[in-house]
């Protein structure tokens, strides 16, 4: 398996309160070199229900989206090694500097990990007593066959450390 594949930069500034950590993007993510391509994947549906916005397939406009409500994006995993896109799939995974992005963003107030692959590689980057909270959400994933109703509730949870 010599496929070696790479997240893509933090989508970040100096007004983002949180973030929410994936762990590497997916095919359909790696071919249009955008987070959260897949047409099932409910991250989108998910942050424009929350935010009472109107749904865009637009990723200039989602990416705004994501800015105006302060919400930093990124991925706990560099680089790795998958054939397709299960993170059951991730060998010799090389992590991001998580640590350092968070030093470099003070605003930021909590970290919310897109599914168990992200938050398991979080703990071990971060630790469990970090000085911010660490939050497992279900993942957005089509493969996580939670409804959207049981996600959607679950994912409020940011929104108690926005505005």
């Amino acid at each position: 398996m010599k496929n070696r594949i790479s997240s893509f930069p933090p989508l970040i500034d100096a007004q983002s309160e949180i973030i929410i950590l994936g762990s590497i993007p997916g095919v359909k993510s790696l071919e249009k070199q955008q987070y959260y391509a897949h047409p099932q994947n409910k991250f989108w549906t998910i942050i424009f229900h929350l935010f009472k916005e109107e749904f865009t397939d637009d990723y200039t406009q989602r990416l705004n989206i994501l800015k105006k409500h302060h919400i930093a994006v990124w991925d706990v995993i560099d680089s790795c090694e998958r054939k397709g896109s299960l993170d059951s799939e991730i060998k010799n995974e090389e992590a991001n500097q998580i640590a350092e992005l968070l030093n470099e963003h003070p605003n930021i107030k909590a970290v919310f990990c897109n599914g168990g692959k992200s938050y398991k590689n979080l703990l071990k980057l971060l630790g469990k007593n970090y000085r911010l909270p660490i939050v497992q959400l279900p993942s957005t994933s089509p493969l996580h066959t939670v409804s959207f109703d049981v996600k959607l509730e679950e994912w409020r949870e940011i929104m108690e450390f926005l505005m």
